[in-house]
């Protein structure tokens, strides 16, 4: 264990930390969206649920994306 906290640095986790910030921010924006937006009745509230989870899927993608090209210019 002393050897892992060793190798761990700030470095390796702040970036992690930060881009669980923004994921959330992003599942709650897409499915609050969704949801206000959604049909009336349960195939629509259904719908748009399956809507945001592949709509949320692909912004976490790009987010992931974007935090990865930005830390590696920091870091």
């Amino acid at each position: 264990m002393e050897q892992v906290m060793d190798s761990v640095s700030y470095a390796d986790a702040v970036p992690a930390f930060i881009k669980t910030f923004f994921f959330g921010f992003a599942v709650g924006i897409v499915g609050c969206f969704k949801g206000y937006y959604s049909s009336k009745g349960t195939e629509g509230v259904g719908r748009s649920a399956n809507s945001a989870v592949v709509m949320a899927s692909v912004f976490i993608f790009i987010l992931d994306l974007l935090a990865v090209q930005v830390a590696a210019l920091i870091w």
